[in-house]
């Protein structure tokens, strides 16, 4: 095993049991992530799936309120 694959382990399995230490914090730090994924959206899935599950029922909790009123401030004029 490479030396990336040992501190990803070893990251692996102090992050599943606990804390970690310092001298360990800083082997971390040096551990780059293999990729990132950035995808850009025109709609918002999350807005568009609380619409929907709105249609059909009421919530019980007012747990999307918050986020739907700041979407609907941003969102384009445009749309349909």
């Amino acid at each position: 095993m490479g030396q990336s694959e040992d501190l990803e382990r070893e990251l692996s399995e102090l992050l599943t049991e606990g804390e970690i230490r310092e001298n360990e914090a800083k082997k971390r730090e040096r551990l780059s992530p293999k990729y990132e994924v950035r995808i850009q959206t025109h709609i918002d899935p999350i807005v568009e799936e609380t619409r929907k599950y709105r249609s059909m029922a009421r919530e019980l909790d007012d747990r999307y309120d918050e986020y739907m009123s700041k979407a609907n401030q941003s969102e384009p004029s445009d749309r349909r």
